[in-house]
């Protein structure tokens, strides 16, 4: 067993450890076996046994956060088994006629328009921001200025001068000296009032109100902020500390203002249940539909818009611009899960119309294996298939409940029992900090995810307060990357046809190189659904893989090499620039 160990084969034979001789073991114990090793052999054992070891306790961790990831999803299974069981009874009993009553219906210039309310809305509107007003915008470039010229974290997390409470102090006193000549320089009626007062703490809730709007702003705007954002919220998560929160006499966070929040101080939260404010805010989709179509459509939505005006315009002291803010926000959201769930569900269907798992089309298999084009998975083909299908699903769930996610990650954060620790997690310094809600919420996600395709392939491990995802900021960082990958390969195949047909020499050049749109169509897509999904993006199995965050890992690493891909001018072609800019 000792040359095994020395030779390599530790993995193997682990199991035949049990075989020793008990002489043997007697004198490995004593340590006489051991004078007859030369120290060479002696020091590649150590080294091999200290390997083994660090192993071991990856594996180790691994295989617990596996465990709870498996309870979470067995207290999900079972809490919806529970819930089944008490409505059955009462989907025997006879209907009211409550239960039994039709859409609501509208008359408008002589016909009728049928309208059925949003039974989710009231839930989702708990997490729709509230739309910032022509004043707030205001104030909110003013926030954003003070921290787009600010070295927060490089001062905090870097500098050594002082001690780290001092170096917070005086970081978040700065901020909000700059916030205050700024609004001096603005508007110098507002900022003589705030002035005027000797001690930042006098003035709570003005700046409690100016970082609150930089936040709301930045839910209703992922691509915007994209570096004042993260200066945000550390400064935000240092003052919740107890220290500093003594030594500021304040804090600067509060709640933030949501559509359901804000009806619930109007005392109007049955507008939310009003079918016409479904109409009014939803998305009009052009997809398939002759232009005459679409503008009755969108003249239907108007009159639903100005109907809803007109009724609660008065109603709890609302006026026309809070219900212009409510139905605003409403729509901002809906057009949110446009541009960023909806291309999973183009690809979704990509997939089930162009591929069968059944069934390996030649030439366009998905089939992978183990180092081949960079792949750390092996899979058959109708193993990819499945695969890539519950990613997918998992993508979309994610990102249609995204706004909750936002919500959930700024409690983590803010948290003032839930610390952190800088660690250098091979991407810089980081602030390493545990994220309990989003690690409930994404354990009920998947849950939902794995009920809808009936299956699941690879591991359903979620990296969170580790160097991988370090805190809930990372991870919605990550995510908001999904539609930035999906939307262009969308937007590619779907211009196809029209940019060859504007350019015959384009045509010749696809029909020559590719056989013809479709085939093009098909090798794009089949290049993704199996590289895209590889597991590749990393050096180890625990970067990257299968787990719920390598997924994305390796969709990233196929973007990283477009520029190699035969298919690339194409992208070029029909107005691509890149991954991350405008498409």
């Amino acid at each position: 067993t000792l040359k095994d160990i020395l030779h390599g084969q530790i993995d193997v034979q682990i199991d035949e450890t049990k075989k020793i001789p008990e002489a043997e073991m007697e004198q490995i114990a004593s340590g006489a076996l051991s004078e007859k090793l030369s120290k060479e052999d002696v020091k590649t054992l150590e080294a091999r046994m200290e390997a083994l070891k660090k192993k071991w306790e990856k594996e180790r961790l691994n295989y617990e956060a596996t465990a709870r990831e498996l309870k979470n999803q067995l207290d999900f299974a079972r809490r919806d088994a529970a819930e089944k069981n008490k409505s059955k009874p009462a989907a025997d009993t006879k209907a009211t006629p409550a239960a039994k009553k039709a859409p609501a219906v509208e008359e408008d210039d002589g016909e009728e328009v049928v309208t059925v309310a949003d039974s989710q809305l009231l839930e989702r509107s708990k997490f729709i921001p509230l739309r910032l007003t022509l004043e707030e915008r205001k104030y909110l470039r003013l926030v954003t200025s003070a921290l787009e010229v600010s070295e927060y974290t490089d001062r905090v997390d870097i500098s050594k001068w002082g001690g780290r409470a001092k170096r917070i102090y005086a970081q978040l006193k700065e901020i909000c000296a700059i916030l205050s000549g700024l609004l001096v320089a603005c508007d110098y009626k507002a900022g003589q009032k705030l002035v005027a007062n000797d001690e930042f703490s006098d003035n709570e809730e003005f700046f409690q109100y100016m970082f609150e709007l930089g936040r709301r702003y930045k839910i209703l705007n992922p691509e915007r902020m994209r570096s004042a954002y993260g200066k945000l919220i550390y400064l935000l998560q240092d003052s919740q500390q107890e220290e500093i929160r003594e030594m500021m006499e304040f804090t600067l966070v509060r709640p933030l203002q949501s559509v359901h929040r804000f009806l619930t101080e109007k005392k109007m939260l049955p507008m939310l249940k009003d079918p016409l404010l479904h109409a009014a805010t939803r998305v009009i989709a052009e997809k398939g539909k002759s232009r005459s179509q679409v503008q009755y459509e969108l003249q239907k939505k108007r009159r639903a818009y100005n109907r809803v005006k007109d009724k609660y315009i008065g109603e709890g002291g609302m006026s026309e611009q809070d219900v212009e803010l409510i139905m605003g926000s409403i729509a901002d959201n809906n057009y949110f899960l446009k541009f960023n769930r909806d291309p999973c569900d183009e690809m979704i269907e990509y997939l089930k119309t162009r591929f069968n798992p059944d069934e390996e089309k030649e030439g366009y298999s998905l089939a992978i294996g183990y180092g081949k084009g960079g792949a750390r998975l092996s899979h058959g083909h109708k193993t990819q298939y499945e695969y890539v299908m519950q990613t997918l699903h998992l993508w979309r769930d994610i990102l249609h409940d995204f706004y909750r996610l936002w919500f959930l990650a700024e409690e983590d954060l803010l948290d003032p029992n839930n610390g952190y620790r800088l660690r250098n997690t091979g991407q810089g310094l980081n602030r390493i900090q545990d994220s309990p809600n989003i690690g409930r919420e994404m354990s009920r996600i998947i849950y939902t995810a794995r009920k809808k395709v009936g299956y699941w392939i690879g591991s359903s491990v979620v990296h969170l307060g580790d160097h991988n995802v370090p805190n809930g900021f990372i991870f919605i960082d990550k995510y908001t990357q999904v539609s930035r990958i999906l939307s262009p390969i969308c937007i590619t195949l779907r211009r196809l046809e029209e940019v060859v047909a504007e350019k015959p020499g384009l045509k010749k050049y696809v029909d020559d190189t590719f056989g013809g749109c479709d085939k093009l169509r098909m090798t794009i897509l089949s290049d993704f659904f199996r590289h895209g999904f590889d597991g590749s993006g990393a050096d180890n199995f625990f970067d990257a893989g299968s787990c719920i965050d390598g997924r994305l890992t390796s969709a990233w690493n196929w973007c990283s090499l477009i520029h190699k891909k035969p298919y690339y001018p194409i992208f070029q072609m029909t107005g691509f620039a890149s991954f991350d800019g405008q498409f």
